[in-house]
């Protein structure tokens, strides 16, 4: 659980406002999100915390960061986008959750379209173990033979913000995990470069994935993929590839509730219809529409000067709350992954051979 000694030093406003705001967010995720068990289930999420956190608007409140924190706790695994260069917000976080909770992020994405962003995994390692596999992925050149006969390679494009990789196990489930932050590009439900990019990286995951040598047999995609509509070609081409449980297949996660950017996806023998999963909304108990007078003095001069009382909302509303909490609500699924009642019953009744590692119906390679 997190540490809240630090909330003593807060001037007594503030005190008294985090403490209740801990509170019904406990309440909430207590009853919305499955509870966290040693080996029987693994809840993993994906969320884009917005410009986390950025030089363009200052870096978060010790409220917000506790909040974030709190959220975070609630699962084993967290895929975080749009981390910034600066890692400040990012360690004052995992310091509120302590020493359990292990942190790997990518390099800054170099260029204009890479934003000064890091991808990263935070995940509790009381109950998950690093297997060695970390990486950013690159798309490899493509093979093309001259008229002549001589082969040649040429760079591929690579994604705008290179992917993150990781391997982990826990209990009888090994699996590798990817978290991407796709291209945004033009307000279009299909936006080409989106499109692109989404192709590029299921279709190379999918052929990593199934290579006898791959590291393991099962691959979770998840991350901000920029999906307008469950109809898109966007959303079809993760489909094509990996098994997006159906818990998640109709949830947006924007703040307006109205596009469907996140998502989490499969790949391997995890049964689908046993995923259970969801949308958390942290504004319905934090950083709420009746809160904001009490946040006021906080604003900026952006706020102070508008003289219409409903641009003062507009702007509190989406703007400023998103800079402390997110513009995304984040995505989680549970996964079951104790197979040993399973394994054993298999056993006894001669179904396992033995050059065989597990049965069919569990995760290859724990």
């Amino acid at each position: 659980m997190p540490y809240y000694q630090h909330l003593r030093k807060s001037p007594e406003a503030e005190q008294i406002r985090t403490v209740d705001g801990l509170l019904r967010l406990k309440t909430a995720l207590a009853n919305e999100i499955p509870k966290k068990t040693v080996s029987e289930n693994l809840l993993i999420a994906t969320w884009n915390i917005r410009e986390f956190d950025s030089n363009n608007y200052g870096m978060r409140s010790q409220e917000a960061l506790y909040y974030i924190a709190e959220i975070l706790d609630h699962f084993d695994l967290v895929a975080i986008q749009e981390v910034n260069q600066n890692l400040y917000a990012l360690e004052r976080v995992k310091m509120i959750l302590g020493f359990a909770y292990k942190v790997v992020f990518s390099d800054v994405t170099e260029g204009s379209s890479g934003n000064n962003e890091r991808l990263a995994f935070l995940y509790d390692s009381r109950k998950l173990s690093f297997t060695g596999l970390a990486g950013e992925i690159v798309v490899p050149p493509v093979k093309e033979t001259t008229p002549e006969g001589e082969k040649i390679y040429n760079p591929s494009t690579q994604l705008a913000r290179t992917p993150l990789v990781l391997g982990l196990r826990t209990a009888w489930f090994k699996f590798s995990i990817s978290t991407v932050h796709i291209i945004y590009g033009s307000g279009v439900n299909d936006e080409p470069r989106r499109v692109k990019e989404i192709q590029i990286l299921s279709d190379f995951l999918a052929a990593r994935v199934d290579d006898k040598n791959s590291h393991t047999r099962n691959m979770i995609l998840l991350g901000d993929f920029n999906i307008f509509k469950p109809s898109n070609q966007t959303f079809q081409e993760i489909a094509k590839n990996f098994t997006i449980p159906e818990a998640l297949q109709d949830l947006p996660t924007n703040i307006p509730q109205n596009k469907f950017y996140d998502q989490i996806a499969f790949r391997g023998d995890v049964p689908s219809a046993e995923i259970r999963g969801g949308v958390f909304n942290f504004y319905d108990h934090v950083y709420r529409l009746e809160d904001e007078l009490s946040y006021a003095d906080l604003m900026p001069a952006t706020y102070h000067n508008k003289t219409e009382a409903d641009k003062k909302t507009r702007y509190y509303k989406t703007f400023w709350r998103t800079h402390q909490m997110s513009d995304h609500l984040p995505m989680w699924m549970e996964l079951k992954i104790d197979f040993s009642t399973d394994y054993l019953n298999n056993l006894k009744d001669g179904i396992i051979s033995d050059d065989e590692d597990v049965l069919p119906s569990m995760p290859l390679n724990f």
